[in-house]
């Protein structure tokens, strides 16, 4: 089983930047796609950005695209999300997922398509 543990959430203005963290309990991240969700008060949860962790392969919601960034640490096992030009909007719980399918070089967006989620990390961005 994998362990995911977001932090790196806050307060933040509008207009300010946030790096979000994922990191695994020791588990070496080759052959898995990990994605970043959110969810808004009141709303679903959304697809925000996915990573290919071999291929490197990235994609992004429409929302975030110039705005957030994904990457990983391969040392590290770290999954981040670079935040950006934050908008109120941009406010939720952010999720990290992970789905193991080695050999895959592409990416999910669904979230029925992960199967292990972290607890999630609170960013609040005011006006």
């Amino acid at each position: 089983q994998v362990q995911l543990v977001e932090s790196g959430g806050g307060l933040v203005q509008a207009g300010g930047s946030l790096r979000l963290s994922c990191a695994t309990s020791g588990r070496t991240l080759g052959g898995y796609v990990m994605g970043w969700f959110r969810q808004a008060p009141g709303k679903e949860r959304e697809f925000v950005a996915v990573i290919n962790w071999s291929s490197g392969m990235t994609t992004y919601a429409d929302s975030v695209k110039g705005r957030f960034a994904i990457s990983r640490d391969i040392a590290k096992n770290t999954v981040y999300l670079q935040m950006n030009s934050l908008k109120p909007e941009d406010t939720g719980v952010y999720y990290c997922a992970s789905r193991f399918r080695p050999g895959y070089g592409g990416l999910y967006y669904g979230e029925n398509e992960y199967s292990y989620w972290g607890q999630g990390t609170q960013v609040t961005v005011s006006s």
